[in-house]
């Protein structure tokens, strides 16, 4: 993030001598990304950051990905996967390719200590009240919350409530910010964006947490690994950078609106390696006298589009069997639109309550044990007068 923060206790000069009251080192750690040569922050820890004592491989159950062939539009029924588990092993994957992989959880446990070494995770959180808790301090965190977690960033999350945590989760190979669109050249958000730093809520802290011999999950290429370390990771004394997570409120996105329809970059909220995230939100609908307020009929020639309808009324999904909690795939290539009768039902509606997340991805997505556990399988048929 371009925005630079700093927390609890640093040394003037980074890279120099800290100790604490006794006259004990404090140990400087580095988190970046891109080698030296971008985003980064330096953290204190009152212990070795390094001191491990065991590893082993973390057994896994299989969640195969299996083509979208024929490219068929989809839907699928989150509502009806199963609610269990915690926010890190109780993922049930839904899509997936060589950039991403999108899974669904309806989580009733805290999770144990975890970090992603392989990429970036944003969380959409549709339902519930969580902490999460992380090497850098605490994050409160709700329904309607996007939360970005960067690489190797150890964290726990800790659930609030009698509610389960409903979230889509996206694992990205790599970095996931906001567009280059939106920021100036020295990184700050430009008055066209549709979000500033004013509504990005940053970890508090720092949070610090005695233990020994304490396991960290760690997910790698080659699978899920834990690791013993001799002294509990939140040990952070003071921070300072521009890497961290945070939080962003899906109703903090201002929608931008127009006389006649507007395409979905226009809604863009992040990117990352061969995707994009988008937030639909309510909004002023077209006002042009002959404007049609919901989408033309288009194909998407260069990426596969996911829509995760979380709140309102979508109207043009309206009849397609579409409600809270479905998710929509429409894979590249193949021509899709409003469901029949919806661009009539639009005419002269001024305004929209629909709050829905989009995942356009620029490779074909695979399908997980999730998406065809759930798949609505008429939806397909609906545009030529199929039930729902």
């Amino acid at each position: 993030m371009p925005q630079y923060r700093v927390v609890g206790k640093i040394p003037r000069k980074r890279h120099t001598q800290f100790r604490d009251e006794e006259g004990n080192l404090y140990h400087e750690e580095g988190i970046g990304i891109e080698g030296f040569g971008s985003d980064w922050s330096l953290l204190y820890h009152r212990h070795l950051p390094t001191a491990i004592t065991a590893a082993e491989k973390v057994p896994e159950e299989p969640q195969p990905l299996v083509p979208n062939h024929p490219p068929m539009p989809r839907h699928l029924r989150t509502q009806q996967l199963k609610v269990f588990g915690d926010p890190v092993t109780g993922r049930q994957l839904l899509l997936g390719n060589e950039d991403v992989r999108l899974s669904y959880l309806a989580a009733t446990e805290s999770s144990a200590l975890y970090r992603n070494a392989i990429g970036y995770e944003l969380f959409y959180i549709q339902q519930g009240q969580a902490t999460l808790e992380t090497i850098f301090g605490n994050l409160q965190v709700g329904t309607g919350d996007y939360v970005v977690i960067p690489t190797s960033v150890t964290h726990r999350w800790v659930l609030a409530g009698q509610e389960p945590l409903r979230a889509l989760v996206v694992e990205s190979v790599g970095y996931i910010g906001p567009p280059d669109r939106y920021l100036s050249k020295r990184g700050q958000f430009i008055e066209q964006s549709p979000y500033c730093e004013r509504d990005l809520r940053l970890p508090d802290g720092p949070l610090l947490v005695d233990g020994e011999n304490v396991d960290v999950l760690v997910r790698t290429e080659h699978g899920l690994a834990k690791f013993t370390y001799r002294h509990h990771p939140f040990d952070v004394v003071g921070w300072d950078g521009c890497l961290y997570p945070y939080a962003l409120n899906i109703s903090d996105f201002e929608p931008l609106t127009g006389r006649i329809h507007q395409p979905p970059p226009v809604h863009q909220t992040f990117e990352g390696p061969g995707m994009v995230v988008c937030s639909f939100v309510p909004r002023k609908l077209d006002y042009h006298p002959e404007a049609i307020p919901v989408p033309y009929n288009h194909s998407n020639v260069d990426s596969d589009e996911v829509l995760f309808y979380v709140g309102g009324d979508y109207g043009g999904r309206r009849g397609a069997g579409i409600g809270v909690g479905s998710i929509s795939l429409h894979p590249s290539g193949v021509s899709h639109g409003p469901a029949p009768g919806a661009v009539e039902a639009s005419l002269g509606r001024e305004q929209t309550d629909e709050v829905a997340v989009m995942v356009d991805t620029f490779r074909p997505l695979k399908l997980g044990p999730a998406a065809l556990a759930s798949e609505n399988k008429a939806y397909a048929w609906h545009w030529a007068g199929g039930s729902r």
